[in-house]
């Protein structure tokens, strides 16, 4: 078993709300959309690839938010390494079509995220995505940061 590059796509609509989906993968929790980065395939096409399939959205103004490791996580379905590469991007459309990996959806303000149920990597990129964005270094690239 070797480890899994993924990417996810922290998207902000026109009223600066950020895309939260509910996962069954991650015991029904919200998690931000994104998926595995297939063979051969570039990250920022990935993310673009896997954001259109799960939520419908086109996305644009791509920055990278951070690099995570999730190694045998209890909340995961499957026993999994998983290669977090988080981003930040835009979308001018929130009419959000999910397929069938997700449940649900909401569009919500980054200070309003403590109490929803998230899936613990994403509560912890979300919260440092947070401080980030109130500081005059938002460029500062995120690394292992839990």
């Amino acid at each position: 078993m070797y480890p899994e590059p993924t990417v996810g796509a922290v998207i902000l609509n026109n009223q600066n709300e950020i895309l939260l989906v509910k996962s069954h993968k991650w015991d029904d929790n919200y998690v931000i959309p994104g998926g595995h980065i297939e063979l051969g395939e570039k990250i920022e096409d990935a993310l673009r690839r896997e954001v259109k399939e799960e939520t419908g959205l086109e996305i644009y103004d791509i920055k990278f938010l951070g690099l995570q490791q999730c190694i045998f996580d209890k909340d995961f379905e499957k026993k999994k390494h998983f290669i977090f590469i988080d981003f930040v991007c835009k979308s001018n459309d929130d009419k959000v079509v999910l397929n069938e990996e997700h449940e649900d959806y909401i569009w919500i303000k980054i200070d309003e995220i403590d109490d929803l149920p998230m899936e613990n990597f994403t509560g912890k990129l979300l919260k440092e995505y947070r401080k980030k964005e109130k500081s005059e270094y938002m460029e500062d690239i995120l690394y292992n940061y839990y």
